[in-house]
């Protein structure tokens, strides 16, 4: 299988030789060519270049039957990779959705037996089928989006079944599209109302029965816990993680959505893959941050819907650490997995340059995803995750128009869908 894209208007985001990301002021540079071409060879990106210097396949032998594509006015860019999601669950929160609206705060509905809580609660009293078939039409709304990598979390189960029930949706997902998928267990996630005040019986729950039951069926790529104000702390983090790692999952760490919780120091001890929302970020957050292997992950979609303060994302970059975006899509806080509509907030509200936003939802979130050798940009190699844009004046035009549609064709591993 072949597919020539040619007369594209600008390749966007191209890598002669590959990066694991882009950090402080890099990431305002963009490589672009423009005029380009680009070759796929099965699932993977076989050549790139401008048009004036692209090879005669019509007579070079194996290239009989190349299908081509005239991409004349429009750009191509490296699929999207969304490093942080919950979109397996089981029904809509619109009703606290008002609440919100009324002035209730995240952490009253939670007391309310709202959010987490009542996910959960959907969670148990839905099947595998009923779960995955839901979790497919959103799938389905993504990759229609440009996304062609999805990290998927549990953590609406908060029972050893229903998480493992959660976990072999998120694999059968796995097994069943185009979509490259990375799983974390994240039974962490909340403190069940059946604990409350009992909660480190049930952190001893997650790591003496869960972590064992999830790495036997190899359910999970990952390791994660809320480790924040009002949800878990420090100290049973620490040992949350030291378990998973044990079993072989890397961590990655919700920390500092609601004040300055640790979660970032504990995440940096335990070289997690990725530290996300980070609503709270200081100088001593930044300075654990530098040097360490560690991704910060923001996720514009849930401060906007939750209207809560803005990550210093400029501080962070002109420390000269890496930026991740991702869409935190999930019921409650973040129901959206617009990868699009997050560069426009991240352009909006958080004052990050266009180049920076594509940076930072693509090679950046590939890392924080661990998906960096094979997705986040186009280079020679990688998987052929691409989408063509319809015809547009330029690579800013796609965060400014945040409300349009400008995806013309989707292309995962190397399949036009």
């Amino acid at each position: 299988m072949k597919l020539l894209i040619s007369n594209i208007k600008t390749l966007v985001q191209v890598e002669e030789t590959p990066r694991k990301w882009v950090a402080g002021t890099d990431m305002a540079n963009l490589n672009c060519i423009d005029n380009a071409y680009l070759l796929i060879e099965d699932e993977k990106i076989s050549d790139f270049g401008r048009m004036e210097d692209m090879p005669n396949y019509d007579e070079m032998e194996g290239f009989d039957h190349v299908e081509e594509i005239d991409a004349t006015g429009r750009m191509v860019f490296p699929s999207f990779c969304d490093s942080h999601t919950h979109l397996v669950y089981a029904g809509s929160r619109e009703i606290e959705y008002t609440d919100k609206i009324k002035g209730l705060s995240y952490e009253e509905i939670a007391k309310r037996g709202g959010g987490i809580l009542n996910s959960a609660k959907r969670m148990h009293d839905a099947t595998e089928d009923e779960l995955y078939e839901a979790a497919m039409e959103r799938i389905h709304e993504i990759i229609s989006m440009g996304t062609g990598a999805v990290e998927i979390k549990s953590g609406y189960g908060l029972t050893v079944e229903d998480e493992l029930k959660m976990l072999r949706v998120i694999k059968r997902i796995k097994e069943t599209t185009p979509l490259t998928v990375k799983s974390s267990f994240l039974g962490a996630h909340a403190v069940p109302a059946e604990y409350r005040g009992r909660q480190g019986e049930y952190v001893d729950l997650v790591i003496n029965e869960m972590i064992p039951l999830v790495a036997a069926e190899e359910l999970a790529d990952y390791i994660d816990v809320f480790c924040d104000e009002g949800f878990f702390t420090v100290e049973e983090t620490d040992r949350i993680l030291n378990a998973g790692m044990k079993y072989g999952m890397r961590p990655k760490i919700h920390a500092n959505e609601l004040d300055y919780s640790g979660g970032i120091q504990v995440g940096v001890k335990y070289n997690a893959l990725s530290v996300d929302h980070l609503e709270f970020v200081g100088e001593e957050e930044i300075k654990c941050l530098k040097g360490s292997e560690t991704m910060p992950t923001v996720l514009p979609g849930a401060a906007f819907f939750l209207n809560m303060v803005c990550s210093p994302v400029r501080d962070m970059m002109n420390a000269g650490l890496p930026v991740a975006l991702a869409s935190d899509f999930n019921p409650g806080s973040s129901p959206s997995g617009n990868m699009k509509f997050i560069m426009s907030l991240a352009c909006i509200n958080y004052k990050m340059l266009p180049q920076e936003a594509v940076n930072a939802t693509t090679i950046n979130s590939a890392y924080a995803m661990g998906v960096q050798e094979e997705l986040g940009s186009i280079a020679r190699g990688k998987i052929a995750n691409v989408f063509i844009t319809k015809e547009i004046p330029s690579v800013e035009f796609m965060p400014y128009a945040y409300g349009s549609n400008l995806i013309d064709a989707v292309i995962l591993r190397g399949q036009r869908l």
